[in-house]
């Protein structure tokens, strides 16, 4: 009966410190920090607006010289413009971003905690707004952006609010064999100015991801954002910008800037260092440019990841996520499947499986509760992926599902930048299909007879950023996994490295290189500086006097004898490196001035 007591007495204990921790890191906290109020007047579809009632924009081949047109690719419907920066702008805009980074370097991490609680508040408050100037400006679906926008940014948010602080203190090193009198540090200062150029494909996430991780680590950021989600991320800085102020700091901390690439590379040489996520193209003429300069660079770059099911795995349950990780916002995953390797015994099943679900996939407006699959951002891109699916039936390929071009959900045609979701099966490597990054919804099933094939296929390709590998044998899957030469690897998942945000995010190869995300990507835009002083008060380096200028005729020995004693492999080495150390500095004391 006693122990029933003790274990009682604990639990409660146990109980009221877990009440205690609740109460003051999250209820307290989030009960203080205040609401935000941001002018949306301008991006709010009104109830009475109807389509046919919009001025209907044609995208034009040749860019315009003085502004960025934005329009809805559902749509067709004009957004308005915005201005292309000239560099003198851009300096400008970097030089108001470094002024107040001064002052915020200081900052307690309270304040930029209530900073992030600030703006989490007002994302929770405002999901579905967030989403529909998401949904206009790409052409994603307002699940989609759900997922990809709203609810990333939300765990990148929690993660930083739980764990930033933890990883960005001083972390202690060990000293080593020689130095034990020395305690050694790693510090983590802000670097300055952050500069990020981010896609069209994610325009709230690609936004907040890298200005999260630069403003927590004490950073400023400066943002070119795509010419495709230029209206959006507009928006989205008035968010920033409010918040900023309601915690009490600067606006200047955060600056979009907009334009084509005289702009990105006017910002490339500007600031401290660069984040870019985009193409492989672009990315090398980034490298380019920041070489002038020496500025460090992160490329997150293009990716085909590799989706890999074995024969032992269930297809009932593998091939909704086959669909959804190639299909998401149109083929705006930001992890890319791809390429889908099926083992030939349940190679058959698993294509009426995928084709099934994608027959039932219901592409229209993004807007429409009912769309499952949005528009391509991007008119030109349409006729990429066209001329993909063209060339490789042209070359062997078959069409399981080729599905009708621009039709909404009551069959009506659509007007928008559409392209229908395709499952083509008997391709193979030497099509240009299963080589170049695609980025629409296009599944490309390819079979295989071997594990050891499957890694080999996987690996043959350019690039290297993820891969995702089925089985109901773990260790089987871990196998051909760690034989993979990619940045990330799911097993019998898709894409969710990403959803862990203390895990890096990025690539091999024409993936890019280095990481954002995650604990790497938080010390990232950080000075990383190593520290070294002294452990006790009364204990200091002293330098042998042989070994002072000028230095003794037996220093060469006594510093060998030194080392012997330090690192011999033996007991026996380390003694006779002890003795002839002694007789070195006894021989040192004979000797006297001459």
């Amino acid at each position: 009966m006693e122990l029933w007591w003790v274990v009682l007495v604990l639990g409660v204990i146990f109980l009221a410190l877990l009440a205690r921790s609740l109460v003051y890191y999250y209820l307290i906290p989030m009960l203080r920090v205040p609401a935000i109020d941001v002018d949306a007047s301008d991006v709010i579809l009104k109830k009475t607006e109807s389509p046919e009632d919009n001025y209907i924009y044609i995208p034009k081949k040749v860019k315009n010289s003085e502004r960025v047109q934005c329009y809805e690719p559902a749509t067709m419907k004009y957004l308005g413009f915005f201005p292309i920066l000239k560099p003198e702008e851009v300096r400008e805009h970097v030089k108001q971003a470094r002024e107040a980074q001064k002052t915020w370097a200081d900052s307690t991490f309270k304040q930029r905690r209530l900073l992030l609680r600030i703006m989490l508040k007002y994302i929770l408050d405002h999901q579905e707004l967030i989403c529909q100037v998401s949904a206009r400006d790409s052409g994603k679906t307002m699940v989609d952006a759900a997922l990809g926008e709203i609810l990333t940014t939300c765990e990148k948010i929690n993660w930083l609010l739980k764990e930033g602080e933890h990883w960005l203190k001083p972390e202690y090193r060990s000293a080593g064999t020689v130095l034990l009198h020395k305690s050694n540090r790693v510090e983590y200062h802000p670097l300055g100015v952050i500069g990020a150029i981010v896609p069209w494909n994610y325009p709230f996430h690609n936004i907040f991801n890298p200005m999260l991780a630069a403003i927590f680590s004490g950073n400023a950021i400066v943002i070119k954002v795509s010419e495709h989600a230029t209206w959006s991320g507009c928006f989205y800085l008035r968010i920033i910008h409010s918040a900023l102020i309601a915690a009490g700091a600067s606006p200047d901390l955060v600056h979009i800037v907009t334009g084509f690439a005289e702009t990105g590379e006017a910002l490339v040489a500007s600031v401290d260092k660069v984040i870019f996520v985009g193409s492989t193209s672009v990315g090398r003429k980034v490298m380019e440019a920041a070489s002038r300069t020496l500025t460090p660079v992160v490329l997150e770059l293009g990716g085909k990841d590799a989706f890999i099911v074995c024969d032992d795995a269930d297809v009932t349950e593998v091939a909704p996520i086959a669909v959804r990780g190639a299909l998401q916002s149109s083929g705006q995953n930001c992890a890319g499947a791809e390429r889908f390797y099926v083992q030939e015994p349940v190679y058959e099943k698993f294509v009426r499986e995928v084709s099934s679900i994608v027959k039932s996939v219901r592409m229209g407006l993004p807007l429409e509760r009912q769309s499952d699959m949005g528009a391509i951002c991007m008119s030109e891109h349409v006729e990429k992926l066209q001329s993909l699916v063209d060339e490789a039936l042209e070359d062997g390929a078959e069409c399981a599902v080729c599905g009708i071009h621009s039709m909404g959900k009551n069959g009506e045609e659509l007007v928008g930048q559409f392209f229908p979701p395709t499952v083509l099966i008997n391709v193979n490597h030497s099509m240009r299909i299963m080589q170049e990054e695609v980025f629409g919804p296009i599944i490309s099933i390819m079979k295989f007879q071997t594990d050891q094939e499957a890694v080999d296929l996987a690996n043959d390709c350019n690039f290297g950023l993820g891969c995702a590998v089925f089985s109901k044998d773990k260790r089987r899957a871990n196998a051909i996994a760690s034989k993979i030469y990619c940045g990330m690897a799911t097993i019998n998942d898709f894409a969710t490295t990403y959803m862990s945000q203390a895990l890096p995010f990025g690539g091999v190869k024409h993936s890019g290189f280095d990481r954002f995300a995650g604990i790497e990507g938080l010390r990232g835009c950080c000075l990383v500086k190593a520290v070294t002083e002294d452990r006790w008060p009364f204990i200091r380096t002293v330098i042998p006097k042989l070994l002072q200028y000028p230095v003794a005729d037996n220093a060469f020995e006594f510093q060998g004898a030194l080392i012997r004693m330090f690192y011999g492999l033996d007991v026996w080495t380390k003694i006779n490196g002890l003795r002839d150390v002694l007789k070195a500095l006894s021989a040192a004391n004979k000797k006297t001035p001459a």
